[in-house]
């Protein structure tokens, strides 16, 4: 009950005209921006965030949910309309959603979608509410070891289960913890990685890192790969459903939540797997086989709704744990950061009025999103006549404006650039960009809980091992390290010897 009351107490703050203007706002930009070819959540909110600064924390984050669920929907405009998905998770609603407006049928792809996010993103929403009270009288039991175990967990879960290449996974996280470690060592004093320039002491901003990872580094790629032909964009009426559409949605808007709540709540989830899990459960119920490959509407509405149910359920282990299980939760983990909150067990109690209004505000920027897109879908569909060249150079101007606006210091601009030609190293040479992200926000994080650990123990390895939690979590990194090699000498030769 106390609950539903704290819920309800930021609704009435979220709902004050103010408020409700600054939700609208972040809707529209937050899909303006999103709707853009290559640009997915995660680059949306990294290149948004620079926006909310100057304002109080409330104010912010009601901004900021509607960028949130803004930049979710419009990844998912540019995967039907464009063939083109702005992350790994909006892959599979590409598949049925292109073909589906190729066959003359963008309007009602855009709908499903459209609806399907906000049916998912609700009831996900709902789950938030009434999940993370439980995880975090959990979260407070535990102890350092225990949070040092969480967050190696994290860190091979990132590089190891959702990655394509453990290697290259690994890479990505080494770098992103080596970039966590520019500044000053908190136990001794020491300066680390700092070169001998006094303005690195205070670390590397990780608004700067995002911005610079994500935007510039996805800029200077396209820059690169630069087509003069404009990109083939597929005319959009306005979004509808008809009766036999609605009939063949429902369903699936429903079994893609109950797929990505619970992946996007697990530390190790992710929203590739229950989007995948949802496409071909779809595929496989469908009374309309010969339409999927083709453009079939349940392809579009079950992994989409998957996929932003998945969202929701990230921001259960974010705000209760403080552990990212995405690049767009790692990003608004920076923002609370950013104002000086820290995400974990204790977040309910020391800011419970500001986590609140969030949670409300989900609720609000998800609603206003449908109402804003169903009608507008045509003009976010203009958006993408824009010239390339006009497009990425406007993304590098705001990139620049927004990095330099943290702290005020021209050396941002420059570290800007260096992390940006690393954001293209490292698409050129097929790094995933979760890692190194993860590595520079919970890198500092993993050494203070894993010192303190070492600390209570007199240096004794032992004290890492904390209790049944710790056992538990190092037990699943070690099944999850180990799985790939049974598979192969193990699983595989029993299958053939049975073939």
């Amino acid at each position: 009950m106390d609950n539903l009351n704290n819920l309800m107490q930021g609704f009435a703050d979220v709902v004050a005209p103010m408020n409700l203007l600054l939700a609208l706002i972040g809707v529209v930009i937050g899909t303006a921006v999103g709707v853009l070819p290559g640009i997915g959540p995660a680059m949306t909110v990294a290149l948004l965030l620079p926006i909310t600064y100057g304002m109080e924390p409330v104010q912010a984050f009601i901004m900021f949910a509607g960028i949130f669920y803004g930049g979710m929907y419009g990844g998912s405009t540019t995967s039907i309309l464009l063939n083109t998905p702005g992350e790994s998770s909006s892959v599979v609603t590409a598949i049925e959603g292109n073909k589906m407006a190729k066959a003359g049928r963008a309007a009602q792809a855009l709908a499903t979608a459209a609806i399907g996010s906000f049916v998912a993103g609700t009831i996900g929403t709902l789950l938030l509410v009434l999940v993370t009270p439980f995880v975090v009288d959990f979260a407070v039991s535990l102890g350092a070891p225990d949070y040092f175990a969480l967050m190696l967990l994290s860190f091979i879960a990132v590089t190891s289960v959702l990655g394509s290449s453990r290697i290259r996974g690994l890479i990505s996280l080494l770098l992103g913890l080596t970039i966590g470690l520019v500044g000053i060592d908190a136990v001794s004093g020491q300066q680390r990685l700092t070169l001998g320039i006094p303005q690195l002491a205070d670390g590397i901003d990780v608004v700067v890192v995002a911005v610079g990872i994500f935007a510039v580094g996805e800029a200077l790629w396209v820059a690169a790969h630069l087509r003069r032909r404009p990109a083939e964009i597929i005319p959009v009426g306005r979004p509808w459903m008809g009766a036999k559409d609605w009939k063949r949605s429902w369903k699936p808007w429903l079994r893609g939540t109950a797929y990505g709540f619970p992946f996007g709540a697990l530390p190790a989830g992710g929203a590739e797997i229950p989007t995948f899990l949802s496409y071909t459960t779809e595929k496989r119920l469908t009374k309309h086989p010969e339409e999927f490959g083709k453009g079939a509407i349940e392809g579009v509405a079950g992994p989409e709704a998957a996929n932003n149910a998945s969202a929701a359920g990230t921001l259960v282990p974010m705000l209760a744990l403080g552990l990212p299980t995405n690049a767009t939760a790692a990003v608004m983990l920076a923002a609370f950061q950013s104002y000086g909150i820290q995400p974990g067990p204790l977040l309910f109690d020391r800011e419970a009025s500001l986590v609140w209004v969030l949670i409300a505000s989900l609720f609000v920027g998800n609603l206003l999103l449908l109402l804003l897109n169903l009608p507008l879908a045509p003009a976010w569909a203009k958006l993408l006549r824009i010239p390339r060249p006009y497009l990425y150079a406007g993304i590098l101007f705001f990139a620049s404006m927004g990095a330099y606006a943290v702290n005020a210091q021209p050396l941002d601009l420059f570290v800007l650039l260096v992390l940006g030609l690393l954001g293209f190293a490292m698409r050129r040479f097929g790094l995933p960009v979760l890692p190194l992200i993860v590595g520079v926000i919970l890198g500092p994080r993993a050494e203070l809980q894993g010192r303190r650990s070492l600390q209570l123990s007199g240096g004794d390895l032992s004290g890492l091992v904390g209790g049944p939690v710790s056992y538990a979590v190092y037990t699943t990194i070690v099944l999850a390290l180990l799985w790939p090699l049974v598979r192969r000498f193990v699983v595989r030769p029993l299958r053939e010897r049975s073939a």
